[in-house]
């Protein structure tokens, strides 16, 4: 799996790297994932999304500002690609904030970052939610030290995963506490150290 961050270089430039990879790599052999971070408007949002459907991109977290519910609500609806939820998560503190935000938009998706939504308990809370919904789902870290990845890893694990999370940026830092998890051929896993 491999994300790709989208909205800051010229659209027609990133849309060629994404096709240069894709001619490489099948949907079989590489899954693609966009983030648009919510540089996309409704002047564009439509034909990027397009675009990126026929290079079999998996889909496209937050292509659109969170405030901009409406236009967000008629991108998940229209089913160009899936869209998967992120910045729109994080000021939906209550159950009554997180179930309007879900049934309103009705994504494909949401990502969860413990650290953005609430914690352990707040991102137990929105699995439970979307999965109510038929809302798939991943969990991501942001920026966390290996102690906080190990903790992230660990919640992911109590649940059953068909999909690809995101738990590597844990490896960005130069100064970071050690770490016994393992990334193999591209799954995570605890090793322990060997003893002499």
């Amino acid at each position: 799996m491999l994300k790709f961050k989208i909205g800051a270089l010229d659209w027609k430039l990133e849309h060629t790297l994404i096709k240069e990879l894709r001619k490489q790599f099948s949907s079989d052999e590489l899954v693609i994932r966009v983030d648009a971070n919510g540089a996309l408007n409704h002047q564009n949002v439509f034909s990027v999304l397009t675009a990126l459907s026929d290079l079999s991109v998996h889909s496209i977290e937050q292509p659109v500002a969170a405030e901009a519910r409406e236009l967000l609500s008629a991108v998940c609806e229209a089913n160009i690609l899936p869209i998967a939820l992120d910045e729109s998560l994080i000021p939906c503190y209550s159950d009554v904030d997180k179930s309007s935000l879900i049934e309103h938009v009705k994504p494909q998706y949401i990502v969860l970052k413990p650290s953005l939504h609430g914690g352990v308990a707040g991102v137990r809370r929105w699995i439970s939610l979307a999965e109510s919904q038929g809302i798939g789902w991943w969990i991501t870290s942001a920026l966390e030290s290996n102690i906080g990845l190990c903790a992230i890893a660990q919640l992911a694990g109590n649940y059953p995963l068909n999909m690809a999370q995101g738990l590597g940026t844990g490896g960005l830092f130069t100064t970071n506490f050690p770490s016994n998890l393992k990334l193999n051929k591209g799954y995570l896993a605890h090793h322990l150290p060997e003893h002499g």
